[in-house]
């Protein structure tokens, strides 16, 4: 009788099973350590939109939040000279009122859906010359309150105006750089920026709640970017779980 050919291989020369390529061990998630090295890393880039406008010297809360209404959906390198030149007409929300829709709209024009941002706009200076003597507070419940300001918008209004050490911010900022990078992390688990945002009050130190939009913007922009990260030159791999991503440069 024949015996098949497997039954006559010996027990040691068994065909070896594939051994299992074990990816490397990250660190714990050490923020302080992460965010300084993010730092030195951007630092060649330029700032998000808001923290430049503010370097700038448009430092008062109406300004930041009438720069943020314009940042919706529009790019940082846009956003800077379409305030500036809204700016240079008109600054305070008394100014601003006495324009006209269509005067603030031909201001803003490169800025994406200008026309309904305009009538945003204009809104709100007339509410805050109406309801708040031409002095937009540091509240965030006033701030949501205005028709298109959302929780980013305000945080970041805040924390970039208002923020002290006696008076931390209420929340984070979180704009789509924050919800990508901090998803990839695995540092929150979250599929929209609001739920991201709500992680990040949980876990994150209030330290860092102001200045995590301004490194995590230029570094979602410049290295930890959208469709293709630039993993081989990231200062905190070594943190990053890389969630979600299948290609990288």
């Amino acid at each position: 009788m024949r015996r098949s050919s497997d039954a006559a291989l010996p027990a040691t020369l068994d065909p070896p099973r594939p051994s299992r390529v074990r990816a490397p061990r990250k660190r714990p998630y050490d923020i302080p350590e992460m965010l300084r090295r993010i730092r030195d890393a951007v630092a060649q880039y330029p700032k998000a939109a808001l923290f430049e406008l503010y370097d700038l010297g448009h430092t008062t809360p109406f300004e930041i939040l009438i720069a943020c209404i314009i940042s919706i959906r529009t790019r940082d390198e846009v956003t800077v000279p379409t305030a500036r030149r809204l700016f240079s007409i008109a600054r305070t929300p008394a100014h601003v009122a006495h324009l006209s829709t269509t005067q603030i709209d031909h201001a803003i024009r490169p800025a994406t859906f200008h026309t309904p941002k305009a009538s945003t706009i204009h809104q709100i200076a007339t509410r805050c010359v109406a309801e708040f003597h031409g002095h937009l507070p540091c509240d965030f419940d006033t701030l949501t309150s205005f028709n298109g300001v959302g929780p980013k918008c305000a945080n970041l209004t805040l924390g970039i105006t208002c923020a002290s050490e006696n008076s931390p911010p209420p929340g984070v900022g979180v704009d789509i750089h924050v919800h990508r990078v901090t998803n990839r992390w695995g540092y929150t688990h979250a599929p929209t920026p609001e739920k991201t945002m709500a992680q990040l009050h949980e876990k994150l130190p209030k330290d860092y709640w102001v200045e995590i939009n301004a490194l995590l913007v230029p570094f979602g922009k410049h290295v930890c970017t959208g469709p293709l990260p630039h993993c081989s030159t990231c200062p905190v791999l070594e943190f990053c779980h890389r969630v979600g991503v299948t290609r990288h440069a």
